[in-house]
């Protein structure tokens, strides 16, 4: 006889059992997945952005100690763009100065004793404006000076005789640095002046500056120029140079050739 298993399928128990089946473990299962992805998603963005801020501070503490390092080396690159601007200053300077002293000390070496200078100019650059008190009259200026572009004297004196003032420019050309020496003028006093006798009281009737105190007297007006050494373009607006003018009436500008 076959046996008959009186209970109900649902209620039986053992290996037997039926499995139960239905959506809802699906559901439960799926939505585990999701909130595990969920949890290792936040997981791997925390981790990210605790590297960006570790990565952060630490850019942070290298930007302190490059400002600090910095900051520790302003002071010398200050003092080096202050000591390369000097130093600048210094070589412009030094380039467009002009060494007049030693010029001066030639000329009265070579000025012969019977050349007597009444004015005496130099300038690095014939534009250079002399003051009020020292600027050239009309007896004094050397038309000649706007032909030289670079230092150059500016001569004006008398002599006895032409040979005397030939013999004048012809030591002007042995003045270290001289290129060239020209004659603006050298004539004898004009006939409104004929009445100097070269008695003291003659200048009374003329100019008192002037040296032209006799009717035989040849005044000279003389440019010696200095064309191998003009003034730099890298120059300074206002450099170190001098402009001196010198008037004299009754003293010779040197002791002898």
């Amino acid at each position: 006889m076959r046996p008959v298993n009186l209970i109900p399928p649902d209620e039986r128990h053992g290996d037997a059992a039926p499995l139960r089946t239905g959506s809802l473990i699906y559901v439960l299962v799926g939505g585990l997945a999701l909130l595990l992805l969920g949890i290792v998603a936040v997981a791997l963005t925390s981790k990210q952005i605790s590297d960006h801020e570790s990565e952060k501070a630490s850019l942070q503490v290298e930007l302190a100690d490059a400002t600090a390092q910095a900051q520790r080396v302003q002071a010398f690159t200050n003092f080096r763009t202050v000591q390369a601007n000097r130093a600048a200053t210094v070589s412009s300077l030094t380039q467009s100065r002009f060494d007049w002293n030693r010029v001066l000390n030639e000329l009265a070496r070579v000025t012969p004793s019977d050349v007597e200078l009444s004015s005496l100019t130099g300038t690095v650059t014939p534009g250079v404006q002399l003051s009020s008190s020292g600027s050239s009259s009309g007896d004094t200026q050397v038309t000649m000076r706007a032909d030289v572009a670079g230092p150059a004297l500016e001569i004006v004196g008398c002599a006895k005789t032409q040979d005397t003032v030939a013999s004048f420019v012809a030591s002007l050309e042995d003045i270290d640095g001289v290129t060239r020496v020209g004659v603006d003028s050298s004539k004898l006093p004009d006939d409104t002046n004929q009445a100097l006798t070269g008695e003291p009281g003659d200048q009374a009737l003329g100019n008192a500056a002037d040296c032209q105190s006799g009717p035989d007297i040849y005044k000279f007006k003389i440019v010696a120029a200095f064309d191998s050494v003009p003034t730099p373009q890298t120059a300074t607006a206002a450099p170190s140079v001098p402009t001196t003018q010198v008037a004299s009436s009754s003293a010779t500008a040197g002791t002898g050739g």
